[in-house]
């Protein structure tokens, strides 16, 4: 019988963290990040897991670590935030070419400058292209639920690709919301041992970690990532339909939300699904219009041909980001999925919105607005502007 409790973001992933009892967890504190660390030390202190904590001097070092523990045959994972990503960067990198299945747990915060704590996309998104799997949350459930798959998918054969759980920070990291856990003896079935095949503590193999690849060896190792980022796919969906079998809820690359007889969608990443929603269950009642959802889930591996499929039979499509991009072509999202509706031959009238920088909020009444936009678009074929902000000061 599952659990039933109400808890924070940050105290989900902890607890999803307490249940697979990593073997190490290096981790500098950054705000909205810091309570997973804090509370995974609390876990380790009281005698609960037997996880290697590290106190690291920086997150640069805590991601060198993680390295370093993963190449040594753990299974290791770390958290941060924000400009805590950013330090690390040079380290993404590594970890993805390395073919390390390290876990990171991203409590998304707007990148500096000017300073800001709150929750905008700009730190997982300025890693998209870093050969990290990404997959971002709606909720606390969702957030705890992507955390208790993460290891499954990162160290699966095929893949073996470092992966980043994403949530909005305060939004979802510190809001308290109920939410069912698995059991831990599921959990820990679920998730099973790690069994690595190469690593650096077997005295059996002589293996180098890290070393300088000449031009006849740096093409091929991205084109190896390229595949297993493919493989993934395959993966994450296997993965998800195990876990619906112990967990009873299902996961996909994206969900759908009342998208089936929809003239007018929203693609959008993240908590503002939920006002989202709220806003589509009030446009439906109120006026009969029919409006829908596509909330991504997984953005990388990027899900371009079944998105596409998901928006093939609505009229106008607005897709919205929470971060931006300083192109002429939007945001991250906008730019993928026009370009996913693009290649599949369907040339609708899309709109890019930019919303949430920072942390601004984001009503039903601005997606009430946002859907009248896309009506007005489908019936005029006029697209007034590809790329606007949502809730911007005069």
């Amino acid at each position: 019988m599952a659990i039933r409790d109400r808890l924070s973001g940050n105290e989900a992933i902890a607890y999803a963290i307490k249940q697979i009892n990593p073997d190490v967890m290096p981790a500098f504190p950054i705000t909205p990040s810091t309570e997973i660390p804090q509370y995974v030390a609390t876990y380790i202190a009281n005698g609960e897991i037997d996880t290697e904590f590290i106190h690291v001097e920086s997150e640069h070092s805590s991601m060198s670590a993680t390295i370093g523990a993963s190449a040594a045959g753990a299974r290791a994972l770390t958290a941060t935030s924000s400009c805590g990503l950013a330090l690390m960067w040079e380290e993404l990198y590594v970890a993805a070419s390395n073919r390390f299945p390290v876990v990171l747990a991203l409590v998304n915060r707007a990148l500096s400058g000017p300073i800001n704590i709150n929750a905008d996309h700009s730190d997982s998104m300025g890693a998209r292209d870093s050969g990290w799997i990404q997959i971002y949350a709606e909720s606390n459930q969702e957030a705890y639920d992507n955390f208790v798959q993460s290891f499954r998918i990162a160290e699966h054969k095929d893949v073996m690709l470092p992966v980043m759980i994403c949530q909005d920070g305060f939004i979802t990291s510190h809001g308290v919301e109920n939410i069912e856990l698995v059991e831990d003896n599921l959990v820990k079935d679920f998730v099973g041992e790690y069994e690595p095949e190469h690593y650096l503590l077997n005295s059996e193999e002589k293996m180098a970690v890290g070393p300088y690849a000449v031009s006849n060896y740096y093409m091929e190792t991205k084109r190896a990532q390229t595949e297993a980022l493919h493989n993934a796919k395959k993966v994450i969906l296997e993965v998800a339909a195990e876990y619906e079998k112990i967990s009873g809820r299902k996961y996909g690359f994206f969900e759908e939300y009342r998208l089936d007889d929809a003239d007018y969608a929203i693609v959008i990443i993240g908590s503002a699904a939920g006002t989202c929603k709220a806003a589509v269950d009030e446009i439906r009642e109120k006026t009969g219009k029919k409006v829908g959802i596509l909330k991504i889930r997984v953005f990388r591996p990027f899900p371009e041909e079944e998105i596409a499929e998901a928006l093939k039979n609505v009229k106008s499509v607005a897709i919205l980001d929470r971060s931006e991009m300083f192109a002429g072509t939007g945001g991250p999202l906008g730019a993928e999925v026009t370009a996913a509706l693009y290649r599949a031959g369907q040339f609708k009238e899309v709109v890019n919105y930019i919303y949430g920088l920072g942390g601004r909020d984001i009503t039903v009444k601005d997606f009430e607005e946002v859907y009248d936009e896309l009506e007005r678009m489908a019936e005029t074929h006029e697209v007034r502007d590809n790329y606007k902000y949502i809730g911007l000061r005069g």
